[in-house]
C-alpha cells in the first residue's frame, strides 16, 4: 500500500487498484451477486464483478473527498456461494415471474435462499462493525443489503435510511417473494432499532406505497416530482438538500439504487425511470450529508453491466463507470463524515 502512486495506474487487483489486504481497510465492501427477484431487466448480478473492474479507471485524487483510498477500501471475498446459490433458484424464480407471482411453493423457496444470503451478509456486516470499520454492500439487486441493514439498526438503535432510489421499495411482498428487490424498505422498516427512511427521488410508486408513505411518520419522502416543481419554481437545490439533511437522524446509512439517477447514467440498470438525479446533484448531496451527519454504513445496487463478460481489451460500459465512481464518492462521504465539521 505504502508504494501506491495516486496519479499512477493501480498495482493491485483490488477495488481502484489497490493492493491491500480487503479485511484490513476502514472501508469493507461486501459483493452479494444475487439477482433472483429481478422482475424486469436482469444482469444486476454481474454488478460486483463489472464495477470492480471498472475502478482501476478511477482518479484516486477525489475533487470532494481528497484521497479516501488512503483509508483503505477493499472488496471482500466471499467465494462463489451467493453465486451457487443463485444459479440453484434461478429456474424457480423465473418461472415464479413468468407467471405474474403463481407457484407459491417456488417463490419459497427462492426466498429461503434469500434466508442464507442475508445471514452471509449479516455475519460479515457484524465482524467490520466490531473491529470499527465501515461495511457497505455493492449488489446485485435491491434485496441484497438487508442482512446489512439488520446489522446497523442492531448496533446504532435510531438509524436513519437515506434511500437514493426511482421506487421506494415499500412493496409488503411483489409477485409472490418475501425478499423482493420491491421490498427492502418493507422489511428495513420492520426491523427493531429502525428509526427514519428518507426517500429521494423516488417517482414510480404504487398506491399502497403511496399509501404507507402518508400514514407513516417515519417515512419523509422527497419524491422526483416534488424537487421538479420545487426547482421550476426557482428554489436551489442546496435548499432542498438542507431539507433532505434536516429529515435525517444524526446516524445514517446510505443506501443507493443506480436507478435514482437519470437513466442516461445507468441505461442498463433492471428498472429505468425518466428523471432522476444528475450527478452533481448526487454529489451535494453527500458532501451536505457528511457535513452535518454520521455516515456508518452504506450500499450501492442495481448495477448492471449490460454485456457480461467484456473480451479482453473491452471497455467498460458506461453502467460499471458510473458504478464504481458512486462507489467511490459513498466511501469518500463516509470516511469524511466519521469527524463531521
Amino acid at each position: 500500500m505504502s508504494q501506491q502512486d495516486p496519479d499512477g495506474p493501480g498495482i493491485g487487483d483490488g477495488l481502484f487498484g489497490l493492493d491491500r489486504d480487503p479485511r484490513t481497510a476502514k472501508v469493507q465492501v461486501i459483493p452479494v451477486p444475487w439477482e433472483a427477484t429481478a422482475s424486469y431487466g436482469r444482469g444486476t448480478r454481474h454488478g460486483p464483478a463489472a464495477v470492480l473492474r471498472a475502478s482501476g479507471q478511477v482518479d484516486l485524487s477525489d475533487l470532494d473527498w481528497g484521497e479516501p483510498w488512503r483509508a483503505g477500501i477493499g472488496l471482500l471475498d466471499l467465494g462463489d456461494r451467493i453465486d451457487r446459490l443463485g444459479a440453484e433458484v434461478d429456474a424457480d424464480a423465473r418461472a415464479v415471474i413468468d407467471s405474474g407471482g403463481e407457484h407459491p411453493d417456488l417463490a419459497a423457496r427462492v426466498d429461503h435462499a434469500a434466508d442464507i444470503v442475508h445471514s452471509l451478509v449479516e455475519e460479515e456486516a457484524d465482524r467490520i462493525l466490531a473491529e470499527g470499520r465501515i461495511p457497505a454492500v455493492l449488489g446485485g439487486d435491491h434485496s441484497t443489503p438487508y442482512g446489512l441493514h439488520r446489522a446497523v439498526c442492531r448496533e446504532f438503535p435510531g438509524v436513519g435510511f437515506l434511500h437514493v432510489d426511482a421506487h421506494a421499495d415499500l412493496r409488503e411482498a411483489y409477485l409472490g417473494f418475501a425478499w423482493s428487490h420491491a421490498s427492502i424498505f418493507h422489511n428495513t422498516s420492520a426491523l427493531p432499532g429502525f428509526g427514519r427512511l428518507v426517500g429521494v427521488g423516488w417517482r414510480d410508486l404504487g398506491r399502497a406505497e403511496r399509501d404507507r408513505i402518508a400514514a407513516d411518520e417515519r417515512i419523509h419522502a422527497f419524491t422526483d416530482d416534488r424537487i421538479g416543481a420545487a426547482l421550476c419554481a426557482g428554489r436551489h437545490w442546496s435548499e432542498l438538500v438542507a431539507e433532505i439533511v434536516a429529515a435525517l437522524p444524526p446516524v445514517v446509512h446510505i443506501s443507493v439504487d443506480i436507478d435514482g439517477l437519470e437513466p442516461a447514467l445507468c441505461p442498463n440498470t433492471g428498472t429505468p425511470v425518466p428523471g432522476g438525479l444528475r450527478w452533481h446533484q448526487l454529489e451535494a448531496l453527500l458532501r451536505a450529508v457528511a457535513a452535518a451527519r454520521r455516515v456508518v454504513s452504506f450500499d450501492l445496487v442495481e448495477v448492471a453491466p449490460g454485456r457480461w463478460p467484456l473480451a479482453a481489451g473491452e471497455r467498460d460500459g458506461i453502467d460499471a463507470i458510473v458504478g464504481a465512481r458512486v462507489l467511490y464518492k459513498l466511501a469518500g462521504c463516509a470516511l469524511a463524515s466519521q469527524d463531521p465539521a
